[in-house]
């Protein structure tokens, strides 16, 4: 009996069916789909990293107390550098299990897939959009630490010589500020260097190095724009009682 006459007996005998090509239609197509949305979450990920980047004044790190180290690793977000690491294996997986994607060596498949996450991230975060998924995550998740919510801890150490707040009243030589714990503040900003995108004027948040003087006053050495990367905000975490 010929090999291809032994291969068709076997088939009857066993009763195997050929498999539907819709079959491996839908499998692709969930493959595929796997893998843009994990590529799309790593960007949403990426893009509230590069949120919280440009939240943080790197250019102050001298400042600090404490280590450069110290002051780097409290402001990272390890929730969202986790998710991104996350969603990263997910698409290359995906895709290693996708039609031929198994030809692809596993150096240029990682580079592929973070830098898809990394341009798609970017866009979200210059379309505005980094700041509303990480305010959404901070109202719905209790056990979630905003950015905002680091950005203020790192900002309300006056013995530090670290004090942010509103700006409640100015004078001459000095201004009230209504910090983030609803203290009151006088500030002596007379030498202090501010760029020209800051307004020394009531309503205005500001972020301040410097030094304590007394319990309630604070000599200013540099004040900043409360928004990160020179920009003029007035949104934050304050509020009335």
């Amino acid at each position: 009996m010929k090999r291809s006459e032994q291969l068709i007996q076997t088939i009857r005998e066993q009763g195997i069916k050929p498999v539907p090509k819709r079959y491996f239609t839908l499998k692709n197509a969930l493959l595929w789909g796997s893998f843009v949305a994990a590529v799309l979450s790593g960007a949403l990920a990426f893009s509230v990293i590069l949120f919280s980047i440009q939240q943080t004044d790197f250019d102050l790190l001298g400042h600090a107390t404490h280590s450069k180290l110290e002051f780097f690793l409290s402001i990272l977000p390890f929730f969202w550098l986790a998710a991104l690491a996350v969603f990263l294996l997910l698409a290359m997986r995906s895709f290693r299990n996708a039609p031929r994607g198994y030809k692809i060596p596993g150096a240029r498949l990682v580079a592929c897939c973070a830098a898809l996450s990394m341009l798609a991230g970017t866009a979200f975060f210059l379309a505005g959009g980094a700041q509303r998924l990480e305010h959404a995550f901070d109202i719905h998740l209790s056990l979630y630490d905003s950015m905002q919510e680091k950005k203020v801890r790192l900002w309300s150490m006056p013995n530090e010589g670290y004090l942010s707040g509103e700006i409640v009243t100015v004078q001459t030589e000095t201004f009230t500020l209504r910090d983030f714990q609803q203290k009151t503040w006088t500030i002596r900003y007379t030498k202090a260097f501010y760029p020209p995108m800051v307004q020394i004027e009531p309503g205005e948040k500001v972020k301040m190095t410097g030094k304590m003087t007394d319990p309630d006053d604070f000599n200013a050495e540099q004040i900043r724009p409360w928004g990160g990367m020179g920009r003029h905000s007035r949104d934050g975490p304050m509020r009335e009682n």
